[in-house]
């Protein structure tokens, strides 16, 4: 695992609980993402800061049209963002079309309900893709552990890892929404999201 060194270069932190913040400390500068379920630009957005401040490229997919109006505002987000259905996209063909390789490195998967989320992840692993960490949104804090222990249960079949277990939004440790995995081959003890956070994201804030 690579820990990059703090710059005095601060900005302010836009995804939910420090996806990007993570993202960044095991993949480093110039990564690749792909996102499921886009969502706002920047408002608890998991992939702006890799792309304006670490210089990713990526892919993002939303289905909502109602927040295209936003991403065309907010000029100064180049990747490209496909309008469509998540699951009628073929991945290993959208990932050769962009001359991406097959192993990238972050995968952001939050679309509803978790139901969904859950299996846009088992298409996309399907799909002969794989990434260095993926985040994944179960919804534990309102719907149970279901989706929590599938996940977990598919990751771990195909070479995925806990990092980071009971991730919350914010502030809210009551809110418990997400699992971080890692590839099997990237070197992390698993860790409390609660402890990773007070080490590593302690002032809410992403930091190169």
């Amino acid at each position: 695992m690579k820990f990059f060194k703090f710059l005095k270069k601060k900005s302010d932190h836009f995804s939910q609980s420090g996806q990007d913040q993570f993202a960044y400390n095991i993949s480093g500068l110039n990564g690749i993402y792909l996102e499921i379920g886009a969502h706002h630009p920047i408002i608890n957005s998991n992939t702006y800061n890799l792309e304006i401040d670490c210089k990713w490229k990526g892919i993002s997919i939303e289905n909502d049209l109602n927040f295209k109006s936003s991403w065309d505002k907010y000029g100064n987000r180049k990747n490209e963002i496909i309008w469509d259905n998540a699951f009628s996209i073929d991945y290993e063909l959208l990932i050769k079309r962009k001359g991406f390789p097959r192993r990238l490195n972050y995968l952001s998967c939050d679309i509803e309900p978790a139901e969904n989320t859950f299996n846009i992840l088992k298409k996309i692993i399907n799909s002969d893709l794989s990434f260095d960490y993926i985040s994944f949104e179960h919804d534990k804090y309102s719907i149970g552990d279901k989706y929590e222990k599938l996940s977990f249960k598919f990751l771990n079949k195909n070479k995925y890892k806990v990092a980071i277990k009971n991730v919350y939004s914010r502030n809210k440790k009551n809110k418990i929404f997400e699992t971080w995995f890692i590839h099997e081959d990237i070197k992390f003890k698993e860790m409390e999201y609660s402890n990773w956070k007070s080490k590593f994201y302690s002032k809410n804030q992403f930091e190169l």
